[in-house]
């Protein structure tokens, strides 16, 4: 699909974004740029994207009423999922009854906001190599079932991100804290678990993959490091040998083949660099991906602008690399609404003339939350990422209540 674009009052094109954090803040900025009118929705005021969209909701998502009477009003030419916590399956209806374009479609980000659904595709219909895995409803059934996968094995909600819910369970004494750490934390009200088998891998990586007009398209792998399966840093440089690049390439291209759609693909790979199988399919998001930040500063066209480009049926071309770059993501702990930044000056110093910064604007702070990026480009990864982290650490956060 092709879009005229337009901001004429009586004929603007109207973009709704399901989701206003950090990602969903780019993803606006580029829709502004183009010239679309965007209204930003989220479940809280003042979220990051509704600073800079001409219009903001505020509504529970996962309410399939509330969602269907928003998008009735707004009557966008275009849906922008942009979290999991989403009424999918009211998309899928709309979209198949009512023709609502859905970014990349309303069925790809059902699959793909559920891992029993991706999982499932990925590995019994595409037959892609994923590590081993069962699901689970109760807990009297990941007892009966984890020794098909073993210890030490990992558990997470089938509804979740950045990590929250997952755990590693070492020995059966770890079963009961990980199903209600799971339980607690996962989105969507679903008491429903996936147990995956322990993968022996190097590294993981994030292959942005681009499904536009012109074609498929990959971005350089971008590497990062986690803790608890939340991003802190990324780096973007590094070559895969030949047949690992294929391979990578030949995975993500079948599933996002597979789920259709125009937009920017995060698949996340294990590789393998020693085993027979070299790399392992692990999850997919259907957007910009948070370990893709690097992007701002590591290549012409950030992850952003591509899917932006991408979903508005506009042709990618060619994707220029700027050079070895990395981000480091900065973490602030505390409880307040007052929050104030010190010390950036210093953290850019730090970057030099290649290097920037970015403060989301996320309103409140309540325990540990994502408030900004550091970026940076040197003539290595790993002197970009020693300069992000040195960065990181010069700038300080106050938070307090108001």
């Amino acid at each position: 699909m092709s879009f005229i674009l337009t901001n004429s009052p009586q004929h603007r094109t109207t973009a709704l974004l399901l989701g206003s954090g950090e990602l969903g803040k780019e993803v606006a900025i580029e829709l502004v740029r183009l010239g679309v009118h965007v209204v930003a929705c989220d479940r809280y005021d003042f979220a990051p994207a509704m600073q800079v969209a001409q219009e903001k909701a505020v509504i529970n998502m996962k309410d399939g009423a509330k969602l269907r009477d928003l998008i009735e009003r707004v009557k966008p030419d275009v849906v922008i999922p942009e979290i999991e916590a989403i009424a999918t399956e009211t998309l899928v209806q709309m979209e198949e009854e009512e023709g609502l374009h859905v970014v990349p479609t309303a069925k790809a980000a059902f699959t793909t906001m559920n891992r029993k659904q991706i999982r499932t595709l990925a590995a019994e219909t595409l037959n892609l190599p994923t590590s081993p895995y069962f699901f689970a409803s109760s807990l009297e059934e990941v007892v009966a079932q984890i020794d098909k996968v073993g210890y030490p094995c990992i558990m997470k909600p089938v509804m979740s991100s950045s990590g929250k819910g997952q755990s590693t369970i070492k020995t059966p004494d770890d079963i009961q804290k990980a199903w209600d750490k799971a339980c607690h934390e996962g989105r969507g009200g679903m008491a429903e678990v996936i147990v995956e088998g322990m993968v022996r891998f190097e590294q993981e990586i994030t292959l942005l993959t681009i499904r536009a007009s012109d074609g498929i398209h990959f971005c350089r792998p971008i590497f990062h490091h986690q803790v608890n399966g939340d991003y802190h840093e990324s780096w973007q440089g590094d070559l895969l040998p030949e047949d690992m690049q294929q391979e990578c390439e030949r995975i993500a291209h079948t599933v996002v083949e597979a789920l259709g759609g125009y937009g920017i693909f995060g698949v996340e790979l294990f590789l393998c660099p020693q085993a027979e199988t070299k790399v392992i399919f692990s999850e997919l998001s259907p957007r910009p991906h948070d370990t893709g930040m690097v992007t701002m500063i590591s290549q012409d066209q950030s992850e952003f602008a591509l899917h932006v480009r991408a979903l508005l049926g506009l042709p990618i071309g060619e994707i220029t690399f700027m050079g070895p770059s990395a981000s480091a993501a900065l973490l602030v702990e505390g409880e307040g609404n007052n929050i104030a930044y010190h010390n950036l000056a210093a953290a850019l110093k730090i970057g030099g003339s290649h290097s920037n910064a970015r403060i989301f604007g996320k309103p409140e702070v309540h325990g540990e939350r994502r408030m900004g990026v550091m970026l940076c480009r040197a003539g290595s990864t790993a002197e970009a990422l020693e300069k992000v982290k040195a960065m990181r650490a010069a700038v300080e956060v106050k938070v307090s209540a108001s």
